[in-house]
């Protein structure tokens, strides 16, 4: 079954009970037993419900693993999937994660005992360099946000077996239509579903695959012990949006392909960023590793003030946080999406003031251009 038709056809169909097409939203929070530990597969909807176990078994399938999970947001999964580890243990960490993610490891784990060390990611022997004997996973992002670096995940994968350690994958931004991390070598890949897999700005969510069903099982367990699982309405938002995911994969982009080649062509602009573009340093990687390259582009305008003014003139581009919806969305990474990480280490990594990020959404493409072109001017 091919990756658009298994969107629609994949995981669990409908209510067999009443013929329904679309899997019900079972408010529930428990379940009658038949007998003390007799029931019908259910007990209690922190440990199992039938709506979110629906989603977890699609995006298993999609994903190509042994188990899905379903949290109540992106960070509450990584959170979980952080928790497989234990004080004193290492881990080696891409320099260009979501704020959030920086934030988590370095505010929180940190506390609880995890050490982290942060490297490019696209930089192979770089990663190979920062292992240690106690380290435990190498967690990357590919394309990275916000700087859209793109990383090997076969290799990385083969380091990682080779030290016998985890690799884990934020797939947020390519998403299990343009690519499969998990087919690649990767041992858990991660999504924050709010973004491109519910694709409507009306959802928060996160979603985790293990390839192998141990991780699995002990991820469900750490997902029921700590409990921030996502709820049936939520869930059922989740299976609803994924079913459209490949047609607006596809118009996404294809709108930022052609934004990306508009804006690297303008003199005004100090540097365009995407995957596509033959300019980007990984675009044969990218297109080695991946069906696609994605509706996120970056690029500086030069100066702060230069991009609020941009921020304040777009029509078309909301000025948000988040990113992946139908419509698209303009953000400054350095003092929104990124602004927990201190400002010298955005300098060093390139995350500037003038860095302007943009989630290219479905519009028409020419409205689009014409937005920021009066914008720009």
């Amino acid at each position: 079954m091919r990756i658009k038709t298994r969107l629609i056809h994949g995981g669990i169909e409908g209510d067999p009970h009443t013929g329904a097409v679309s899997v019900p939203i079972y408010q529930v929070s428990t379940y009658k037993q038949e007998a003390v530990g007799k029931h019908k597969g259910y007990e209690y909807s922190r440990t199992g419900n039938p709506t979110r176990h629906a989603l977890e078994t699609y995006i298993a399938e999609l994903e190509g693993g042994a188990r899905g999970l379903a949290f109540g947001s992106g960070m509450a999964a990584l959170s979980t999937v952080l928790s497989l580890f234990s004080k004193g243990d290492h881990l080696v960490v891409g320099d260009d994660v979501y704020g959030g993610t920086y934030r988590v490891i370095t505010r929180v784990f940190s506390r609880l005992g995890l050490d982290a060390t942060y490297v490019d990611t696209s930089n192979t022997a770089a990663v190979e360099a920062a292992i240690r004997p106690e380290t435990k996973a190498i967690i990357m992002e590919t394309p990275t946000n916000p700087l859209l670096k793109v990383s090997d995940i076969a290799a990385l994968s083969a380091i990682a077996k080779a030290n016998n350690i985890l690799l884990l994958v934020d797939n947020t931004f390519m998403t299990p239509y343009w690519q499969n991390p998990l087919e690649l070598g990767a041992d858990i890949v991660y999504h924050s579903a709010t973004k491109y897999l519910g694709g409507h700005s009306d959802v928060v969510a996160g979603l985790v695959v293990a390839k192998d069903a141990k991780v699995g099982e002990e991820l469900h367990f750490l997902q029921n012990a700590i409990g921030g699982i996502l709820g049936p309405q939520d869930s059922w938002l989740l299976l609803r949006g994924m079913k459209t995911l490949g047609v607006r994969m596809e118009e996404h982009e294809q709108n930022a392909r052609t934004l990306a080649n508009w804006l690297a062509e303008r003199n005004d602009i100090k540097r365009v960023i995407y995957p596509g573009l033959p300019s980007h340093p990984n675009h044969e990687l990218a297109k080695k590793q991946a069906r696609g390259f994605g509706g996120m582009i970056s690029f500086d305008v030069g100066s702060a003030e230069r991009a609020d003014e941009v921020l304040a003139k777009v029509k078309y581009f909301t000025l948000a946080e988040s990113l992946g919806a139908v419509e698209s969305l303009i953000s400054v990474p350095a003092r929104m999406t990124h602004a927990s990480i201190p400002a010298e280490r955005r300098a060093q990594l390139g995350i500037t003031d003038g860095l302007i990020r943009i989630s290219v959404g479905i519009e028409d493409v020419q409205d689009l251009i014409d937005d920021l072109e009066q914008a720009l001017s």
